[in-house]
């Protein structure tokens, strides 16, 4: 055999192997990746959302995001391996007024679990009960309508002494109420223990510190956990 039809056979060699490994690279490599990519997309939807919607004491005022409440939620549902996803979205200085605004905007995350985190602001401000509870019943409404399934919790607020007793009172029954009239679970007042200690506030007296959060987060979690199930 001549060396030009023995360098023609060489070039089409070359040419059928070269077909074939530009087959595996975009037809043979796509199906290994289509069997990947509908695996990693199933778990990304099966991931169940938990929304924790609040003001300051949500967002973590003063602290790293992962030394709040609610990112230490998630490590405890990770640690279980429970398949919630944790939001926080709270909003230092937010009112119950404020929430119902910008609840249409978290709601496009659409939860399985919600966790009414407001009030505290209003209350500060001396805003009248019945507002803040309208506003409140408001939100929780727009929630239930997003998805009727959604199990919802309550946290409960108190105002400073300094408000006045018939404001302080009529202010703490809006938590109780609301989670009743909702079929929510009931967090009677999510700074117990923690709220009136110094060693567990920042200087201004009213946003936990880390120590403060980890005790706020393992609070929470004795009504959260009947909630989020078990694997």
């Amino acid at each position: 055999m001549s060396n030009n039809k023995v360098n023609m056979l060489r070039l089409k060699l070359l040419g059928l192997i070269l077909l074939a490994v530009g087959w595996m690279a975009c037809g043979g490599g796509a199906e290994k990746q289509q069997e990947k990519q509908p695996a990693a997309v199933a778990k990304k939807l099966a991931e169940k959302k938990l929304i924790f919607f609040g003001n300051s004491l949500t967002a973590g005022y003063g602290l790293d995001p992962e030394e709040a409440f609610p990112a230490l939620t998630q490590v405890k549902i990770d640690s279980l391996k429970l398949g919630f996803e944790v939001i926080n979205a709270g909003l230092s200085g937010e009112t119950s007024a404020g929430g119902l605004t910008r609840i249409d905007w978290i709601l496009q995350q659409k939860p399985d679990i919600f966790v009414l985190e407001l009030g505290a602001n209003d209350g500060l401000r001396g805003i009248p009960v019945a507002e803040t509870r309208k506003n409140l019943q408001g939100i929780l409404d727009k929630v239930k309508a997003a998805n009727p399934e959604v199990k919802l919790v309550v946290a409960g607020m108190m105002v400073p002494p300094n408000m006045g007793p018939d404001y302080a009172k009529d202010f703490k029954s809006i938590f109780p109420e609301l989670a009743k009239s909702n079929n929510a679970t009931l967090i009677p007042f999510l700074l117990e223990g923690v709220a009136g200690e110094p060693a567990l506030n920042l200087a201004d007296g009213i946003h936990p510190t880390a120590e403060g959060h980890q005790l706020v987060a393992n609070s929470i979690w004795n009504y959260l956990q009947p909630l989020l199930g078990s694997r």
